[in-house]
């Protein structure tokens, strides 16, 4: 979403542009008292003022009006720095410039919980952090194609299990009907029968079953697949979980690193405007 809206920016006139323009590429714009939008693959919409203090719809207006130039991209634990002192040191400063001003800004609780985090993670760099980051949405992919996998295997068995057992079933009436002198009256007789065992004759063939399976197999093995579904559901939901947890942190990172010395309107202030 911010690599849209960044790129879209120098090529815009104005806000309503940049919407339109993220419509074309094939973004949901939802309005309302904040702008929202949906990026294609994902299901829940995002606020736009959510992606930070560069992307609300003031800020986006002036950065296409030239008026504001965006935060620098990365901070600068990125060149080696302590992590942890890093924070440490940020605290420091802004405490230093008042306790309430920061507090306002940030919650210690959440600062002093991201400490806690990384030195518990064993979490040095920033690099570190981006780097796990990547490495825990790569699992929870995978996890979710398997899981995505174990429940379509799942549905085809299900079938392939009902068919199975309805030629089973229908068997002994279908064989009496095709020894039967009388094929009609025997027909109309056993419509039932003789049609279920039709369609799953032709649904065995067409599922490219030549040998019929033995039932109680396929049962035994849909059942193991059913667990091995309810393992993979409980991991990607772990992996999931740890992937919006990191994110909390990096936010909080983020934030209390980016955190400007001085807020804009104390500098006003002391100008005298």
């Amino acid at each position: 979403m911010k690599l849209a809206v960044n790129t879209l920016i120098p090529q815009v006139s104005d806000f309503e542009e940049l919407l339109a323009r993220l419509q074309a590429e094939g973004f949901t714009i939802k309005r309302g008292k904040y702008v929202s939008c949906l990026v294609p693959g994902q299901e829940r919409f995002t606020r736009l003022k959510t992606l930070g203090a560069d992307y609300t719809e003031e800020a986006i207006r002036e950065r296409i009006e030239g008026k504001r130039t965006r935060t620098a991209k990365a901070p600068k634990t990125e060149r080696g720095v302590s992590l942890l002192i890093d924070i440490e040191n940020s605290i420091k400063a802004a405490q230093s410039r008042g306790y309430e001003q920061w507090a306002k800004i940030h919650n210690l609780k959440q600062a002093a919980k991201t400490m806690n985090f990384i030195t518990e993670h064993k979490i040095e760099q920033y690099t570190d952090l981006t780097a796990k980051i990547a490495e825990i949405q790569t699992e929870s992919e995978q996890a979710a194609d398997a899981l995505k996998s174990a429940e379509k295997r799942l549905v085809d068995m299900a079938v392939l299990i009902k068919n199975v057992s309805t030629f089973q079933k229908t068997k002994p009436a279908y064989d009496a009907y095709r020894k039967a002198r009388n094929k009609d009256s025997y027909r109309a007789a056993h419509e039932r029968e003789i049609i279920l065992h039709e369609a799953a004759a032709k649904a065995l063939k067409a599922a490219g079953v030549s040998k019929l399976p033995n039932l109680t197999a396929l049962q035994s093995e849909y059942e193991k697949l059913q667990e091995q579904k309810e393992a993979l559901y409980a991991d990607y939901g772990r992996l999931k979980k740890q992937v919006k947890e990191y994110d909390v942190i990096k936010q909080n990172i983020d934030s209390i690193l980016r955190q400007p010395r001085e807020p804009e309107r104390e500098k006003g202030k002391e100008r005298g405007e």
